[in-house]
């Protein structure tokens, strides 16, 4: 088996583990009312952007091979430490799923009970779920050895991150003032002490 075969086994892999932690948190989020939506034509384009970077294009190209051109030899320290990286992006993901619990929405979306969640994770970033998402994308970078694979993934996660978080802060502000001000004086967005 060639190490481009590898990194593409772990990247489906990873795939179907992300859809796996996702979907309980799903079902458990269509049981709590929604009492302030702040979905716009900006939030469902970054959603779009994301699925096609981080799952469709990959998906397509993991299938078919297409776009044969962009590939280039893959390596095994790139394909390791890419799947390194996709279990760090699947470990986040949880955990933050897990902190949030019932306050998790897929969309912009305050829910009956919101509270603001400051643990695990959102104890020194305000946006873990971003954080994974920009991990996933530099794993699968590493992962698949396409660069039209590998940038998607990075252009999905800055088109959804770009689009999304002022609109998420600006909801947030809105939902608990001071309180979240004060959050984000104390925290970064997504990469701990940087930013």
């Amino acid at each position: 088996m060639s190490i481009a075969a590898v990194g593409e086994i772990v990247w489906v892999l990873g795939i179907v583990a992300w859809y796996v932690i996702r979907y309980p948190f799903e079902r458990r989020a269509k049981r709590v009312q929604v009492v302030s939506d702040a979905r716009s034509l900006y939030d469902i384009v970054g959603l779009v952007s994301a699925l096609f970077g981080l799952a469709i294009l990959p998906g397509f190209y993991v299938a078919t091979g297409i776009p044969q051109t962009a590939d280039y030899p893959a390596n095994v320290w790139a394909v390791t430490l890419g799947a390194v990286i996709f279990g760090l992006a699947l470990w986040v993901f949880r955990i933050s799923h897990k902190e949030l619990g019932r306050n998790w929405s897929i969309t912009l979306e305050i829910r009956e009970k919101h509270q603001l969640v400051s643990s695990g994770p959102y104890a020194i970033i305000r946006h873990p779920m971003y954080t994974s998402f920009l991990l996933m994308a530099l794993g699968q970078a590493l992962l698949l050895s396409n660069w039209v694979v590998g940038l998607a993934g990075l252009a999905g996660f800055a088109v959804l991150f770009f689009l999304r978080v002022d609109e998420e802060e600006r909801m947030m502000l809105e939902n608990f003032g001071p309180q979240y001000r004060a959050y984000m004086e104390r925290t970064k967005r997504i990469i701990p002490y940087l930013y």
